[in-house]
């Protein structure tokens, strides 16, 4: 099964989607600890991208995924702008030229985008971000491939192992991002990053699968 160019559009839909109804959440998430913007930005970001779908229906992969990239820099505030963009432009270069993806495509592409969003954050495993979410969901994504496991199975496993590093997030203390001037006050909340990132790897798992 690969993941076609349809499929992609699809998805970005149901991300500007899943994200306009966990607007209020991520906001509430983001109040204690952050800004109270997170689910504002990360909206606004989406529904740009969606004003752009008409514009990538003869477009390439890396083309699409690129310039969802370019936008999210351009109309999400704070920090989510730059390492969404991140993981979207990171994406694309990897999927330059193609029209549909496979697994070995997906997890290559994936890959690329957790360790653009690594490097542009300065953030790892543990300090309470997108990332708790993010590489889970890669190395979840590789293990089911390596284990020959089919592209339904390994989404599926990917969106979970993103869902349990979400929820890993909460007892954290911060050490990247507004909330790490917070200090041990920032443990007990789940991290708004790392459930937006959850809910767009979930929308790839119900989308794709």
């Amino acid at each position: 099964m690969s993941i076609t160019r349809d499929d992609t559009l699809n998805w970005l839909k149901a991300c500007a989607n899943t994200i306009a109804e966990n607007r209020t959440y991520l906001i509430e998430l983001d109040s204690p600890i952050g800004d109270a913007d997170h689910g504002e930005n990360m909206h606004r970001g989406f529904q740009a991208v969606v004003k752009k779908l008409p514009d990538f229906m003869d477009k390439d992969l890396g083309t699409i995924f690129k310039t969802v990239g370019m936008t999210l820099v351009s109309t999400v505030g704070g920090a989510g702008g730059p390492l969404y963009g991140t993981f979207f432009l990171q994406a694309g270069v990897k999927l330059a030229g193609k029209l549909e993806m496979n697994l070995e495509d997906w997890a290559v592409a994936l890959e690329a985008a957790v360790s653009g969003v690594i490097a542009r954050g300065k953030a790892e495993a543990g300090d309470k971000t997108m990332i708790d979410a993010l590489l889970p969901a890669y190395h979840a994504l590789r293990g089911a491939k390596e284990q020959a496991s089919d592209i339904h199975q390994a989404l599926l496993l990917s969106a979970a192992a993103a869902q349990q590093g979400m929820e890993a997030t909460i007892p954290m203390v911060a050490r990247k991002g507004r909330a790490s001037y917070l200090g041990e006050r920032s443990a007990g909340h789940q991290d708004p990053g790392a459930t937006s990132s959850y809910l767009i790897l979930k929308a790839a798992a119900d989308c794709w699968a």
